[in-house]
This record gives C-alpha cells, structure tokens and sequence, in this order.
C-alpha cells in the first residue's frame, strides 16, 4: 500500500423506518452496532484517517463514533450524500493519498472486497465504485458501463429511464478517489435532479467528462444489504449468520443443525468442537478443541477449555470460565465464576462469583447465594471437595479441599479441608397432625358444597 488511505463513513440518515428509539446505525448484527462494523472494516483496510458523518438528530452517532476512536462531523441540515462527504473535508487531516465511502448502515462488507476497490484505483482507475447485481434491483442506482467494461455514469432510479432501470448492475453507494480529486469533484455537484439533493454518484459523470477512467467492482449481494427496516436487519443477520455457520464448519467445528446455531462477531472455536442444535452464543466467548456444547444452551463472553461439556439447557453468562474436562449440565448458570480442571457441576445449580477447585463435586440444587442486596461476594470450593444436594453457600464463603457438605446443608462459615460440613434443623414429628388437617380441610369444602 503506497498512499495512505481515509476513510468516510455516512452514518447521518434519520432512520424512520426502523420505528425506534434506538437509532438505525447503533442497531445490531452478530451482537455487534452497525456503526461499528463499518468503523472496524475502515481499520481493517488501512485507512489511518476515520471520520463519522453524523446527525443533529442523533448525537448518539457522534458519541459511539468517537468512543471508537474516529473523528466526527455534523451534517446539518442533511442534502444528500455528496454533502454528506462535503461535511467530513474540515475533519480530515490529509488529503495527499485515496479515500473511501463507507455506510454505517452496510454491516457485511469484507476487508477483502474493499482491497479490490483500492486496487481499481491502484490499475489507473481515478474513480472506483463497489456494485452488485441483486434478485430485484428494485429502486437502486444503475450502474452504467461503456464499451470497455468501464464505468460511464450512476443513475439514480428516480432520474432513471426506461432502458436504464433495466440495467441489472446497482449502486451499493461504497465509492473511492484520491481524496484532492473526490472533493474537488464534489464541488461541481448541483441538486438539479427528482430529490433536490447533492448525490455522490455524480462524480462519476463528473470525472468520465474530464476524460478520468472510473471502475466498477462487483461484490456479492449478500455482502452490501443495506438496512433500512427491521425486515432488512433480519436479513443481515441472517446472511451474517449463515456466513459464520459456512466459516465455522470449513474450520472443523461440527454443527449438528447448522441453521439452530447463532453465533456474534467475535465469537472464537477451534476445530473438533461438537456444537448441538439450538445453542446461542451471545459477545465474547472462546472454545477450545474438543469440547461438546449441547442442545438450548446460551453462552455470552465464557471461555470453555479444552475437552469441557456444557448444556443440555446450560446458561453460561459472562466471566464463566469452564477448566479442561469439567462439566456444566442441564440447567446450571454460571456467571464470573472458574471451575478449574474435571470440576463437576451437573445439574440444576446457580454458581456465581465462585472459583471451583479441581475435580470438585457440586450437587443437585447447588446454590451460591452470592448477593446481599448490595454487595457480590465469593464463593471458594477446593480440589476434591463434595457438595451435597441442595447446599446453599452463603457467600463470602470458603470449602477446603477434600471437604463434604451435607445434602441440605446451609453454609455460612468456612468449612476446613477435609472436614463435614452439616448444617440442618433437626427433624421433629407431630403425631396425628396430617389426619386432622385432611378432616378439617373436608369439612370446610363439605360446608362450602352445601351452600350452594
């Protein structure tokens, strides 16, 4: 990469669509906001210059963008996406190398499909433009080539004529220029068209007039969806999805209902994983090889080592962190909590804010009681320890190695390595009391059968 590389990324558009408090670019796919997707794919393709094109209707654009390190500025009032890119000049802080438009809104672009774009215009192209031809080309600008393959002009649809809006080839609005040049374009643009705005694609007439060679490059549809609706958000993340699923498998990873299993953007499994249908994993997670996820399990930002099991019905929620071989079973919830090497904790258990000796044993009905309306504290289980069915931990609490817990037991204070823990009132007997409460019970529906 010779020149440096800008990027500008339109996050202005008001949304209105989507019917929501939340603005349409902070939405998610794969767990992951729009805004970010096209801040990370910036970065992802060399750009050293970011900057946002916000709102005045939506600060919360400007405030995630520079949270993510990005520069921002403020279109106001919105003319259309050439003034859009007209806003961003003042921000940028050099215009000596190329510059790419990106959209906040088109979350599946790849790193790879815009290295294609750059290197359009690295083959003697002064204008590069990423394309794609969908199913229907409903209500897209036409790409229009010449005799060459080149790029000759972009139509909007609105502007469009008959023998134009039966061009296949449409615009995903991704457009790159050396930065002097695009601006200097930009300047030219009017709003003499259908919508009285300042379209970007006219820099395409614009330089094909100065006798500039423009390209195009065709991406596949399912990369550049746009969203604008919740209907379009489903189907990025389904088309997110479906990709993460082809990904994982050719990778090793066994998924035994492929189309069950939801994955996020980040999430990390090495091969010789056995995933089973119905398991959901939210931000955050890694897998290690080896390891068996059963079926309707959630996993958000977990960390399963190798040879461990999970599920079926298993919640791991943030800060789990499961050793080798250990196992979580049918309905147990572990948040921030290790369980260290063939720790077992099989069924029907809460663990938070725990740390699991090795090899440790927790019973049926396990509960950590971790809370006291204000304050999280610690549960300590050490290596070999037993705990019975239906313990309850009063937490901050310590078990020593080797220690046993009787089934029922509450535990309030530390138990020593290799000692009994019994904690239970003691059992007493009310002779006849059940036979009276039966005949008064009758009694009482008898009187009120009577009276009615």
């Amino acid at each position: 990469m010779s020149r440096s590389r800008a990027a500008i990324i339109l996050a202005a558009g008001q949304g209105t669509r989507m019917k929501s408090k939340t603005v349409k670019v902070l939405h998610k796919v794969g767990g992951r906001p729009m805004l970010d997707w096209a801040v990370a794919l910036a970065a992802d393709c060399g750009a050293c210059d970011i900057v946002t094109v916000w709102g005045a209707h939506s600060p919360a654009v400007r405030d995630a963008a520079e949270a993510l390190g990005t520069r921002t500025a403020l279109q106001d009032p919105p003319k259309g996406t050439g003034h859009a890119v007209q806003a961003a000049r003042a921000a940028l802080t050099d215009l000596a190398g190329d510059a790419i438009v990106l959209y906040a809104d088109t979350p599946l672009i790849t790193a790879a499909t815009v290295a294609r774009v750059f290197e359009a215009l690295e083959g003697g192209a002064s204008v590069a433009v990423l394309g794609f031809e969908p199913e229907d080309p409903a209500a897209y600008g036409r790409l229009i080539t010449n005799a060459d393959g080149d790029l000759d002009r972009i139509v909007e649809y609105k502007d469009a004529n008959e023998a134009e809006r039966a061009v296949g080839l449409v615009n995903s609005g991704v457009l790159a220029a050396p930065a002097e040049l695009l601006f200097d374009l930009l300047a030219e643009v009017t709003n003499d068209n259908a919508n009285g705005e300042y379209y970007l694609t006219d820099v395409v007439g614009l330089a094909r007039k100065r006798n500039l060679r423009a390209a195009v490059v065709v991406a596949d549809a399912d990369e550049v969806l746009g969203v604008n609706s919740r209907a379009d958000l489903a189907e990025a993340e389904a088309a997110f999805q479906a990709r993460m699923r082809a990904q994982m498998m050719a990778d090793g990873v066994t998924l035994i209902a492929p189309e069950t299993v939801f994955f996020a953007h980040d999430t990390k499994i090495e091969r010789d994983v056995v995933i089973e249908p119905n398991v959901v994993f939210g931000p955050g997670v890694v897998v290690e090889e080896d390891v068996v996820i059963h079926a309707h399990s959630h996993v958000e930002g977990a960390h399963l080592k190798r040879g461990a099991h999970a599920g079926p019905f298993a919640r791991l929620r943030p800060g789990a962190e499961l050793g080798e071989g250990s196992k979580v079973g049918n309905f147990v919830e572990i948040k921030k909590s290790q369980l260290a090497e063939g720790a077992k904790v099989s069924h029907l258990t809460y663990i938070g804010d725990a740390s699991i000796g090795a090899n440790a044993n927790i019973g049926a009905g396990t509960i950590t009681c971790n809370y006291d309306g204000y304050d999280k504290h610690r549960t300590v289980i050490g290596d070999n320890a037993f705990i019975g069915s239906n313990t309850c931990l009063v937490a901050p609490v310590t078990v020593g190695a080797g220690a046993f817990t009787a089934t029922g037991t509450i535990v309030t204070e530390d138990v020593p390595a290799d000692a009994l823990a019994l904690a239970r009132t003691p059992q007493t007997h009310k002779p006849g009391w059940a036979a009276r409460f039966h005949t008064a019970k009758q009694a009482r529906k008898a009187r009120k059968d009577s009276q009615t």
